[in-house]
C-alpha cells in the first residue's frame, strides 16, 4: 500500500492554491466543499473563480507567487500550474516551512494525492491507485455509481438521527453494531424512499427484540480469493473473531472485517477451547481451514462448513 487513506477535516482550515487555471478550479471546488477557506495565488484567474472570489468564498492575492506568501499558517497548498519550475518551487518551499502540498499531476512532488471520490451525502467512497491508472479508477468509480442505492445518503442521515436513541435500547457497542447491520440488510430499508417507512421499519424490529445469537463458520481457503462464496464473504464481514492457520494466504485474510480479532494459529487443537468460549460469549466466529485438513471435524460440533467455489 503506496499511501495510506486518510479522511481530512479542512472546516474552516485554511488552504493556498497556487494557480488561477482549469486545474485550479477543480480543486478549489472540491476544497469549498469540504469547508476549507482557501486563498488562490495567481495574477488572473478563470471565470469559475472570479465568480467564487467575488462572492467571498475565496480570498485571491492578484499577483505572482512569491516564496514568502506560504508560511506554516497554511494546512495544505496545492500547485496547479502549467510551469513544472513553479510548481517545483512551491513543493521546496512547503517543505522548508513544513506544510503538506500536492503538485497536481506530479506524484513525485506530492505528499498526499486525491483519490476518486463518490458522493452521497454523509458517505463517501475514495478510490485510488496511488497515481498509477486514473483511466482504471475511473471505470471502477462507474460500476460501484452503477449499483449503490441512491437512498444511500439518506440511510446514513436517518442512522445518525438514531444515535441518541439506539443508546437506550442496546448498551453496548456490540449490540448496536448488530442491530444496524440487520436493519440494512433488510430489503424493506434498502428499498425505502422516506424517512417515515424508515422510521415504521426502525420500530419494528427494535419492537421484535430478537436476541443476537453466536455463529460459527468454517471457510476453507485456497490460492484464489475470487472463488469465495458470496455468502462466505457476508460472514466474513460480519464476524467478531477470526481465526486462521498461518498458512492460509493473506489475500483471503485482508477480506474480514478491519475491526475483527484476527488470531493466527500453528494446530487447530491448541484453539478448539477459544473457538468453544468465542461462542459462548455470542460472538461470531470465523475459522479458515485449509481444504485438506479435516481436525476441524472433531471440533465443529454442528457448525455450517463452506467450500471454496471449484472450478471445473
Amino acid at each position: 500500500m503506496r499511501y495510506f487513506p486518510l479522511f481530512m477535516d479542512l472546516q474552516n482550515k485554511p488552504v493556498l492554491v497556487v494557480g488561477g487555471g482549469e486545474v485550479a478550479c477543480r480543486k478549489v471546488d472540491s476544497l469549498l466543499r469540504a469547508g476549507a477557506k482557501v486563498t488562490i495565488v495567481s495574477p488572473k484567474v478563470e471565470s469559475y473563480l472570479q465568480t467564487q472570489i467575488e462572492s467571498g468564498k475565496c480570498h485571491w492575492i492578484q499577483r505572482f507567487y512569491e516564496p514568502s506568501m506560504l508560511t506554516r499558517d497554511y494546512l495544505q497548498v496545492w500547485a496547479t500550474t502549467d510551469n513544472p519550475a513553479l510548481n517545483h518551487k512551491v513543493h521546496k518551499n512547503a517543505k522548508e516551512v513544513g506544510v503538506l502540498v500536492n503538485v497536481v499531476d506530479d506524484t513525485p512532488y506530492c505528499d498526499f494525492i486525491t483519490p476518486s471520490i463518490i458522493n452521497r451525502g454523509r458517505i463517501q467512497l475514495a478510490i485510488s491507485s496511488g497515481g498509477a491508472s486514473p483511466v482504471l479508477i475511473r471505470g471502477i468509480r462507474e460500476k460501484i455509481e452503477s449499483v449503490l442505492p441512491m437512498n444511500t445518503a439518506q440511510l446514513a442521515d436517518f442512522a445518525a438521527s438514531k444515535r441518541e436513541d439506539i443508546k437506550s435500547h442496546y448498551a453496548t457497542v456490540d449490540e448496536r453494531r448488530k442491530f444496524w447491520e440487520r436493519f440494512f440488510q433488510t430489503p424493506a430499508v434498502l428499498s425505502s424512499s422516506n424517512n417515515q417507512q424508515l422510521q415504521q421499519l426502525y420500530q419494528g424490529l427494535i419492537q421484535q427484540n430478537v436476541p443476537f445469537v453466536d455463529s460459527c463458520t468454517w471457510i476453507e481457503y485456497g490460492e484464489d480469493p475470487e472463488l469465495l462464496p458470496i455468502k462466505a464473504l457476508r460472514l466474513m464481514q460480519e464476524a467478531e473473531i477470526v481465526y486462521h492457520d498461518k498458512n492460509c494466504p493473506f489475500s483471503f485474510i485482508d477480506l474480514v472485517r478491519r475491526d475483527a480479532e484476527r488470531i493466527a494459529y500453528d494446530q487447530l487443537t491448541n484453539v478448539a477451547g477459544e473457538i468453544s468460549a468465542s461462542k459462548s460469549q455470542q460472538q461470531r466466529v470465523v475459522v479458515f481451514i485449509s481444504p485438506n485438513s479435516s481436525a476441524y471435524l472433531l471440533i465443529k460440533e454442528g457448525d455450517q462448513v463452506i467450500e471454496l467455489a471449484k472450478i471445473k
